[in-house]
Order: C-alpha cells, then sequence, then structure tokens
C-alpha cells in the first residue's frame, strides 16, 4: 500500500535531505521510523526532492509503500512516535500506487530569510544574518529578470553540463517582514528548481543590493548560460521549502 505523508523539519543538524553514508539526514530518519512501522521491513520514503545542509522545510512531501494495515492517521502517529523531534509528520494519506512524490508535483515555494539589523544569535540557523544594509528597491527589480521560463544554467552550481536546465518561474519578488522592518524574505514560485538554484539567485542578488551590479546584470548573466558569470551562493540557513502543489491529488487519494 502505498501512503503519502506531508512533513516539517528543522533543517540545522542534519548535512541535507537525501541519505548519505555515515552522515545524519533528514531521509535517513524517515525511513528508520518507516521501515520501523513495516515490521522491520526496509522501507524507503521518496520526497518532492532534496533540500541541502542547514535548509528547512514547513511543507514537504514524500511516498512510502508499507505492508501492514494501518490507517493514515495511526501511520502520522506512529511515525512521529519514532523520529526526533526536529522532523514532524503533518498528515498522511492513502494513495494509489501510480502516484509518484516528486514526478506529480506542478509547483514549488522557496522563501530566503534575510536579516539585514542587528545579528540575532537565536535566528542565526533560521536567517542569514547579513547585518548590513542593502539596496532593496534595486534587488526588487532585479529579481523580476528571473520570471518567465529561462534556461537557469548560470546558476546550476554543481553541473554545467546538465542536459536540462530550463525552469518557469511563476513569480517572484521580495517582501519585508512585517514583525521587523530590518528583515526581509525573498519568494520564488515555479515549476521546479535545480541544486542550489535559488541559493545562488539570492546570491547574485546580493550583489545588486550591495550596488556592485546593475540590475540588468541578472539578465545578462541569466542569458550567459554561464555559471563563471555569477559566482556566489547565499548561505543555507536563511532557505525554506514552504509550499509543494500537486496535480489532481484528490483523484489520487484513497478515501478510507
Amino acid at each position: 500500500m502505498r501512503y503519502l505523508i506531508k512533513f516539517s523539519y528543522d533543517g540545522s543538524n542534519y548535512c541535507g535531505y537525501q541519505v548519505q553514508p555515515g552522515l545524519h539526514t533528514i531521509q535517513e530518519k524517515l525511513e528508520m521510523a518507516a521501515t520501523k512501522i513495516n515490521n522491520d521491513i526496509k522501507t524507503n520514503v521518496v520526497s518532492t526532492g532534496r533540500t541541502d545542509k542547514g535548509v528547512h522545510a514547513l511543507s514537504q512531501y514524500a511516498h512510502l509503500d508499507i505492508d501492514v494495515m494501518i490507517t493514515p492517521y495511526k501511520l502520522k502517529r506512529a511515525m512521529n512516535s519514532n523520529l526526533p523531534d526536529d522532523i514532524h509528520v503533518i498528515n498522511a494519506w492513502r494513495v494509489r500506487d501510480d502516484f509518484h512524490a516528486r514526478f506529480n508535483v506542478v509547483k514549488k515555494e522557496y522563501h530566503y530569510v534575510l536579516n539585514t539589523g542587528e545579528y540575532n544569535p537565536i535566528e542565526r540557523n533560521y536567517a542569514y544574518q547579513y547585518n548590513y544594509k542593502l539596496n532593496i528597491d534595486k534587488m526588487n527589480e532585479a529579481i523580476k529578470y528571473f520570471v518567465g521560463k529561462h534556461d537557469f544554467r548560470a546558476f546550476v552550481t554543481e553541473n554545467e553540463n546538465k542536459e536540462n536546465c530550463v525552469r518557469t518561474i511563476e513569480d517572484a519578488y521580495i517582501e519585508k517582514d512585517i514583525s521587523n522592518p530590518e528583515k526581509y524574505v525573498f519568494k520564488f514560485i515555479g515549476d521546479g528548481f535545480l541544486r542550489y538554484q535559488v541559493r545562488n539567485m539570492v546570491g547574485l542578488l546580493f550583489k545588486v543590493g550591495q550596488e556592485k551590479i546593475e540590475p540588468s546584470t541578472v539578465k545578462e548573466i541569466l542569458e550567459s548560460k554561464s555559471r563563471k558569470k555569477n559566482g556566489v551562493t547565499a548561505p543555507s540557513e536563511g532557505l525554506y521549502l514552504v509550499n509543494v502543489v500537486y496535480s489532481n491529488l484528490d483523484d489520487f487519494i484513497i478515501k478510507e
């Protein structure tokens, strides 16, 4: 039987989502919990995608196949009983066997949190403590160049030769945090994101905010399709996966 789980996590103490030998990861903890529930049969957990070391998720999804008879509610309770406090299953559903947590995704939303005010040690793992003023107006002008369908090869750190770097960003903008006028949230909504793409885009926007480059330079770098033109990756602690949208999810959910 296939289940879909929605979960959140604090990525501060993990080496990213994906299983890595000898390292603590989110996937490792989820699979350990699922395996225990599944009568100690090794159980794979397939998520919407990977997040990097230190990145957080408010709304992440994954599917898993287990053989034991269990209701979605009891699966949620059992998973949480076997997970550390910094990972939490929010909900669970029975889904059809042809549902796939990654391939059925049509939209994702990432936020990047930036503090330009006084250093805050309490939030050091939850917002990038830049702690200097930036030209936010110019950054908001520059971020609009990312909107639309583009080849984002210039913002892929790991592999410039990746065959398909084309993604569509539906919206991108910067908002002031309502609780702190010196804190800003960068919001990106799109059909998918490449590894490090959001952090690399934000890193370039920092250069605009520092007035080292003009907003129009973002367009030039995007069109160059060369990572060598950019070269800046924003720290991971400010990044959050906040929403995932599926196509026709209700059609895949099995009503109990």
